[in-house]
């Protein structure tokens, strides 16, 4: 049978009577009679095939915690974006109109979201929007965190940054878009001194408190002067 196969295979892949197509089939034909190679031989064999998955479950395993490390920077460096956005319409309109302007920050109990409220200081009706809405960011897997105590006013002492905050922090720029009183130094900690509207990933550990990841808007000076901040200059 072997025989009348080679014989049939130098028939239809003569060298000499096909075109150069013909030729390498001819030549491919020959090599694969010649090493006993089948159709059946073709393919990945299981053990090759268990081998590649593994490494890509190693390769997987060590790519994945920095991929998810720069997504959360990413995430929270643009919803402090709106941080600052909001507090600089809201002092732009208090300019323009000649009026005290408001902007109130909070979590929403049943998204997660944080929202975000511009709106004139009398009579005070906000209107809440989700933070980053309209730069197509969600913000509720972050925490939100402020040294506010009341409206323009920072916690007693040394002003440290909460994230359980019982009431809205709220911050208001008079007619002129100027801090109607200076904020309270930050005491002891070597940080920027101001009102601070803070933004962060939660902690592994506890979902309420923040992880190293911080960004923030501070409004530093009577002319509402502000600087953004990150990591530890957020405390």
């Amino acid at each position: 049978m072997a025989a009348i196969m080679e014989k049939l295979s130098l028939k239809l892949f003569n060298p000499n009577s096909r075109n150069e197509t013909s030729k390498q089939l001819w030549l491919i034909n020959r090599l694969r009679y010649a090493s006993g190679y089948t159709e059946q031989d073709a393919g990945f064999s299981l053990l090759e095939l268990i081998v590649v998955m593994v490494m890509i479950g190693i390769l997987s395993a060590i790519a994945a915690p920095g991929w998810f490390a720069f997504v959360n920077r990413q995430q929270v460096n643009k919803v402090n974006d709106a941080v600052l956005a909001a507090l600089r319409e809201a002092q732009s309109e208090a300019k323009r109109n000649k009026l005290s302007y408001s902007v109130s920050f909070q979590t929403d109990s049943t998204t997660q979201n944080i929202d975000v409220a511009v709106y004139r200081t009398n009579p005070g009706i906000p209107t809440w929007k989700p933070l980053g809405a309209d730069v197509g960011v969600s913000s509720n897997k972050l925490i939100l965190g402020a040294n506010l105590s009341g409206e323009n006013a920072v916690n007693a002492t040394d002003s440290t940054v909460t994230y359980t905050l019982s009431t809205p922090p709220k911050i208001t720029f008079d007619y002129m878009g100027a801090l109607p009183t200076l904020p309270t130094p930050n005491l002891g900690t070597g940080n920027p001194s101001g009102l601070k509207i803070v933004v962060a990933v939660p902690s592994s550990a506890n979902s309420t408190s923040a992880s190293s990841v911080k960004r923030c808007v501070i409004v530093t000076t009577l002319l509402g002067s502000m600087l953004t901040e990150k990591d530890d200059k957020c405390s």
